[in-house]
């Protein structure tokens, strides 16, 4: 005789189910998504989408000065990560729409 307050295995299959399906939904989402960020006062400037990709790189010409490629690059750095900050506060986000708020180790990761 089962337990009447134990959960029914194939309603726990069902939500776990659900879950991946929104999860899989979200991926998809967010992957249409981008977000932008610059550095050097807009010299440079980087779009990554939701997927971690860089899809787009702008460069104002007035900052390419072959006798100083390390600034250049550090303006590349900067811009690319500042960029995948927000794609990973945009995932964090979307996250907590689907779990409820709950931090679920290893979840964020999936994006």
């Amino acid at each position: 005789m089962a337990d009447s307050k134990m959960p029914d295995m194939n309603s726990i299959m069902q939500m776990a189910q659900d879950m991946q399906s929104k999860m899989t939904q979200a991926q998809d989402e967010l992957r249409r998504k981008t977000a932008e960020a610059s550095a050097g006062g807009g010299m440079v400037t980087a779009t990554v989408n939701g997927g971690y990709e860089l899809v787009s790189l702008a460069i104002d010409k007035d900052v390419v000065d072959p006798a100083d490629t390390e600034m250049l690059q550090d303006l590349i750095v900067a811009a690319v990560n500042q960029a995948m900050e927000k794609v990973r506060a945009m995932t964090q986000e979307e996250m907590a729409k689907l779990t409820g708020g709950l931090n679920i180790p290893g979840m964020p990761k999936l994006f």
